[in-house]
């Protein structure tokens, strides 16, 4: 559906939606530095270009900048927008920005995509979250399954795509200090730093897959986990006492309202 894809930023997130859309249309990319968008060009067999190229030829146009940068960036391109006789959708990743504040900014009540991705698209396995304004079905339809390959897409309300974003979009990091919590505590009972590492990165990409797949609640696969008077439960124990559940919740919640005072 789409067949001129555009990225305005080549950061962390947009060089990974990018590598999703890979070989699904005519890629291009623009970036502060020039020599990023060039070499993501390269590995991707796209072409690097400006903002306003991009602003004027694509039909789908990825806003991947920060959102204190995103007024500035789109203010010159009104015209080149304005402008434009086709159809065209714009994407905004852009945490705390409503579809309507993009349009607002882009001056125009043009078709917006709001997604939330997480770092693990990089790999395949994220999570997207997505809402729209102004759009057809079957340009949100065309949008996801241009992503398919970046992880879970779901569609949601855009009321909730802060509180979903506390949950994915931070929750890498959350994660990752588990991962290495766990490694640390596999290190300080003799385990070489590289295993204990694998182990617990294998041991939560598993477990995610387990809840997936089974759909069952995390509270009944843990139960299969500690056996009565075994060694499991004890940790869980330790674990509780040290008020981890709360640690986590909190961090959420701490995430989510401080989305809030951004906007």
């Amino acid at each position: 559906m789409y067949e001129r894809i555009g990225f305005i930023g080549c950061g962390n997130m947009g060089s990974a939606l990018a590598r999703a859309c890979k070989g699904r249309g005519e890629l291009y990319f623009s970036n502060r530095s020039p020599e990023k968008a060039e070499a993501l060009a390269k590995a991707l067999q796209g072409t690097a270009c400006d903002n306003e190229t991009i602003a004027r030829s694509c039909d789908l146009i990825f806003l991947g900048v920060k959102p204190q940068m995103m007024a500035g960036m789109l203010e010159p391109l009104r015209p080149v927008l304005a402008a434009r006789g086709e159809r065209f959708v714009l994407v905004s990743m852009a945490a705390a920005l409503t579809t309507e504040t993009i349009q607002a900014l882009a001056g125009g009540s043009y078709p917006v995509i709001r997604i939330m991705p997480n770092t693990p698209v990089a790999v395949g396995e994220g999570v997207i979250q997505v809402c729209s304004k102004a759009c057809t079905e079957a340009e949100v339809e065309g949008f996801c399954a241009l992503m398919e390959r970046a992880g879970l897409l779901d569609r949601i309300d855009e009321h909730l795509i802060d509180a979903a974003a506390s949950v994915s979009g931070c929750g890498p990091a959350f994660l990752c200090l588990v991962m290495e919590a766990l490694a640390d505590g596999g290190v300080a009972c003799g385990l070489p730093r590289a295993k204990a590492l694998r182990y617990a990165a294998q041991t939560l990409l598993g477990t995610g897959r387990l809840a997936l797949e089974t759909g069952e609640h995390p509270g009944v696969l843990k139960d299969k986990v500690c056996s009565p008077g075994g060694t499991t439960i004890q940790g869980v124990r330790a674990l509780e006492n040290g008020a981890a559940r709360a640690a986590f919740t909190e961090a959420v919640i701490a995430a989510y309202e401080k989305t809030l005072e951004m906007k």
